[in-house]
């Protein structure tokens, strides 16, 4: 597998601001290169998470698509999908599938309710459990179960704010300190 691209379909501006970019959160910090969405444009979502991006590192970004479905359809020319649903086939099931695409892998999580066509377009419709569970909590745990982990691991450049781990209390270093760059 390439790079990992999450696409959240059918953002609503007025009910699903902090939740998208919740979403958007956990895309960045367990893995995924950007998080693009559909539904309501939404520049806020946008600078709130480029915000983020810019005090915490990486290069995450995030995009808005004016239709899913040419979007996802178009997404089959080069790369692979993942729709993150109750109704699908357990995660440990395929992840070794999934894990050997050689190709860039969509990540499609749900606002409103996913068209069913939907499920008929993607590679694989994944569920995390088959129970009811938020789109935030199926994505982070998705991805922490492809990357083995990995995402523990990883590093953020450009870091202007960064912990320090820590038992007790909290340590918050900036970019003036070497610990961010080490």
């Amino acid at each position: 597998m390439k790079g990992i691209i999450v696409f959240r379909m059918g953002h609503r501006k007025r009910r699903d601001p902090r939740l998208s970019t919740h979403v958007a959160l956990a895309a960045r910090a367990f893995g995924a290169e950007k998080m693009l969405f559909s539904g309501d444009k939404d520049p806020e979502l946008i600078r709130s998470v480029d915000r983020v991006t810019s005090n915490w590192g990486g290069a995450f970004r995030v995009q808005y698509v004016k239709s899913w479905k040419p979007f996802v359809t178009n997404w089959k020319m080069s790369g692979k999908s993942v729709q993150l649903t109750m109704y699908g086939i357990n995660v440990y099931d395929v992840v070794e599938e999934i894990r050997s695409c050689d190709r860039d892998l969509l990540v499609i999580v749900g606002g409103q309710k996913v068209p069913r066509e939907i499920y008929e377009l993607v590679d694989w419709n994944v569920s995390i459990t088959s129970q009811p569970h938020s789109e935030v909590s199926a994505l982070a745990v998705f991805l922490h179960i492809l990357l083995s982990g990995d995402e523990f691991k990883k590093k953020f450049p450009d870091a202007r704010i960064g912990i320090v781990p820590c038992l007790r209390g909290k340590k918050v270093i900036r970019s003036n300190s070497s610990l961010l760059s080490s």
